[in-house]
């Protein structure tokens, strides 16, 4: 049995348009998650331990003030176009378009006001809960009127995460959520104790701004080789590595497949991700550095999270040779992630 509470949770700044901010809590008898109508955001996840203690496994903050202020994205869904397009520019139908640079050279996550920093309206459902909105055509310079719907449903220890997305002209879409997890603990000092696997057999070189160079590199053999577990810290030392912020590219097709899983030995949390996306992006933190406050006063330095952002693989509007990235009118957009908590 799923339950699901709603719940007030503040206003957002008149500077930023006011409204009511709510929280969605859903709960299992084995993962409690609390979700915001600002950005979808992923708030709270508490899963146990094989002791069966709960813990909090994901950063973020106590107040809405926290998630308004710039932050790295914690727990917000991204778009209309996760990850980074070249130059924030693209060529559709003839036609350039120009988007906003918000990462060196580089657009990132959607833009200046990407899906992350916007409300959207809820709809409770009987395990969980849908939110919609409308993206107007030309939004952060992208084309169309996009009707976006993510809906997010707790059944006992999984958690699904579905996008659905229809538009009104053709438009580059790829929607991720940005959640940032320690599977020790919200606030725990780092994740190199905690043993990885991605499912992936290449992975996309990028140049010094993290655009990927249009290689497909195979993982054998280099330190992107994650096919069999590895323990974080000491694969980062082993290959001189400061960290991960690359895409992961998955076996192809539209079914459900596991592409990653993550053990924390001390708790015996485990966590799986399976998606029906083509890519997935492994970042392990390496730009926190403890000046946010986070949850509970917690600082999140360097390397205190991971994410596994499952997504299509970044710059893909520029790169032919890229999974399709475009959504045409009449077709639909459809994706789901779901992350399976358990105890090893």
């Amino acid at each position: 049995m799923t339950t699901v509470r709603r719940e007030a949770f503040g206003r957002m700044p008149p500077e930023q348009g006011g409204g009511e901010v709510e929280k969605f809590v859903l709960q299992s008898d084995s993962v409690r998650v609390e979700i915001l109508s600002f950005g979808c955001i992923i708030t709270t996840l508490e899963t146990k331990d094989r002791d069966g203690q709960f813990s909090d496994i994901v950063l973020g903050f106590d107040t809405l003030e926290g998630y308004t202020r710039k932050h790295p994205f914690f727990g917000a869904v991204v778009g209309r176009v996760a990850n980074r397009i070249a130059n924030g520019r693209f060529n559709l139908d003839g036609k350039e378009y120009q988007l906003f640079i918000n990462n060196g050279p580089n657009s990132l996550h959607g833009g200046a006001k990407g899906f992350d920093k916007v409300l959207w309206s809820p709809q409770v459902l009987p395990n969980g809960v849908r939110f919609f909105r409308l993206s107007p055509d030309g939004e952060e310079g992208y084309p169309g009127d996009l009707k976006v719907w993510v809906t997010y449903t707790l059944s006992g220890r999984e958690l699904a995460i579905n996008y659905q997305a229809q538009t009104s002209k053709t438009t580059p879409i790829s929607l991720t959520n940005h959640a940032y997890f320690n599977l020790a603990g919200q606030g725990s000092r780092d994740v190199y104790d905690h043993q990885i696997s991605i499912e992936a057999d290449s992975y996309l070189p990028v140049d010094d701004t993290k655009i990927p160079t249009g290689e497909v590199a195979a993982v054998q053999g280099t330190g992107f080789d994650l096919r069999q577990p590895v323990e974080l810290g000491k694969h980062l030392q082993k290959f001189h590595l400061d960290g991960f912020d690359h895409n992961f590219c998955l076996h192809q097709g539209q079914d459900r497949r596991l592409v990653a899983r993550v053990f924390h030995p001390p708790s015996g949390r485990t966590m799986e991700v399976h998606t029906t996306q083509p890519g997935i992006q492994f970042y392990t933190g390496n730009n926190l550095d403890g000046s946010l406050k986070g949850k509970g006063a917690a600082t999140y330095p360097k390397h205190s999270a991971f994410c596994l952002e499952t997504q299509n693989w970044p710059d893909a509007v520029n790169k032919p040779h890229f999974p399709n990235v475009l959504l045409h009118p009449g077709e639909e957009y459809n994706h789901t992630t779901w992350l399976v908590f358990n105890t090893a």
